[in-house]
């Protein structure tokens, strides 16, 4: 079984040059990386250097692309892995970290899929954070893409993700209005039906022994690229799960 969705890789990997240019993913880093330092004070972390809020925080970035979340959160002072089913981002983002000699020994990218990587680390449960950004909703199989993020962190440790929910509302504005109207998204990223709802995504992880700890809306202006925290779940949200110390995985 795999979670890689071929053509998916493919039009990721057509937007190589995509990643470093202006778009929304960049203006969402501060939002995520917000949701990120809460969940891990909501689970017991205490921040020692306000500078480098991440510091002595090893986190895996799961589909990171061209390593835009991982630079932020390397900067942020975390250590970092990001891995990715597209050798061509993998060397995007190999070729960008080393542009900042700050963070660049701070992220370490692999060419590979969760399960494979999951499957080769001679021991599991070793990272304190996982976070898979806008990356579920590309996946060819959501309930074991799950399971192995669950696999590779820390008992009583963090689960992070953001993704899209499946609704009316997100066809509208993530699909027909940012891909085909204003054309801040490249056409063709997104499939309606491959979004999952916070529902769905909340059974896949409790039959794996997590805990929902809080969710978030947020929504993107396809009119100004700007986002901005929502009250609703409708579009965009973010997930925050604690891994229980007897998992069943």
């Amino acid at each position: 079984m795999s979670t890689v969705d071929q053509k998916e890789i493919e039009h990721f990997t057509l937007l190589k040059n995509f990643w470093w240019n202006d778009n929304p993913l960049h203006s969402y880093n501060s939002f995520r990386i917000q949701f990120l330092k809460d969940g891990l004070i909501n689970a017991g972390f205490k921040i020692r250097n306000p500078d480098f809020p991440l510091e002595k925080i090893k986190i895996m970035d799961v589909g990171c692309g061209g390593g835009i979340l991982a630079e932020s959160l390397a900067r942020a002072g975390a250590q970092v892995t990001g891995i990715d089913a597209s050798e061509k981002l993998i060397k995007v983002a190999k070729d960008h970290v080393k542009l900042n000699r700050n963070i660049s020994e701070k992220v370490n990218y692999i060419h590979t899929t969760i399960e494979d990587f999951a499957n080769k680390e001679s021991e599991n449960s070793t990272y304190d954070a996982v976070i898979s950004s806008e990356v579920l909703e590309h996946v060819s199989d959501q309930q074991l893409f799950l399971k192995e993020c669950v696999k590779i962190v820390k008992p009583g440790k963090s689960i992070f993700l953001t993704t899209i929910n499946r609704t009316l509302t997100s066809w509208l504005s993530t699909i027909i209005a940012s891909e085909y109207i204003f054309k801040i998204i490249p056409c063709g990223t997104h499939t309606w039906n491959k979004f999952i709802t916070p529902h769905e995504v909340q059974c896949i992880l409790k039959n794996y022994g997590c805990e929902i700890r809080s969710i978030r809306g947020t929504k993107l202006n396809p009119m100004t690229s700007k986002w901005s925290w929502s009250s609703t779940l409708s579009t965009f949200y973010l997930l925050h799960a604690i891994k229980q110390k007897e998992t069943g995985v």
